[in-house]
């Protein structure tokens, strides 16, 4: 589990087929000291397993599954900047909210609005996936916990801060990018169990 707290902004330095799986190298290093091989990693939300890890960065494998349900296959080449979270300790602070590393569909940037340091958002969802939405309420977008500001016909929007903006791969987005969404988990929970049983 993670909390879409973004500990550093890694870069991927390799990617490369090998049969059905694609492979990535990330530069990193503030997240690689207790990051163990085999252990669980989210980039840009979407929780990944580190195959190989040294001090300057981390080896991850891609399905197609994954392709197919994250905007990683356009997006992840040499020089691309992806949002890093390890999983959060159970002896730890929880900040942000509670985010599976598991997407839930693919939205797009329809307007990105700087007002100074900080800036504003509005961004699309898939069919299905707006009754999850609720505003002030969580939702996790490329790994970045973030809180709606407003709902809007077929998506929402946020207000970013200057500190997000900074230490996130928001740094870098642009009208018409395609993000990983991931909706908040206990919307889901209360969902199903509200609806009727059919045997």
């Amino acid at each position: 589990m993670f909390t879409g707290i973004v500990e550093e902004v890694g870069t991927v330095t390799a990617a490369h087929a090998r049969g059905d799986v694609l492979s990535l190298r990330i530069a990193a290093r503030d997240i690689t000291p207790g990051l163990p091989r085999g252990g669980s990693i989210a980039l840009s939300g979407c929780c990944l397993t580190a195959v190989d890890v040294s001090r300057d960065g981390f080896t991850c494998d891609l399905t197609a599954e994954t392709l197919a349900r994250t905007a990683f296959a356009e997006r992840l080449r040499p020089g691309t900047l992806v949002n890093l979270e390890r999983p959060l300790r159970a002896d730890g602070r929880f900040d942000g909210h509670i985010v599976q590393g598991h997407v839930d569909g693919i939205g797009e940037i329809l307007e990105l609005r700087r007002t100074g340091r900080s800036a504003e958002l509005a961004i699309s969802v898939p069919a299905g996936l707006e009754r999850y939405l609720v505003e002030k309420g969580s939702v996790a977008m490329d790994g970045i916990s973030l809180t709606v500001s407003a709902l809007r016909p077929g998506g929402f929007a946020v207000a970013v801060i200057p500190y997000t903006l900074e230490r996130t791969t928001l740094q870098a987005a642009r009208v018409g990018d395609r993000v990983s969404l991931e909706m908040d988990v206990i919307a889901k929970y209360v969902e199903r169990l509200l609806t009727p049983v059919r045997a």
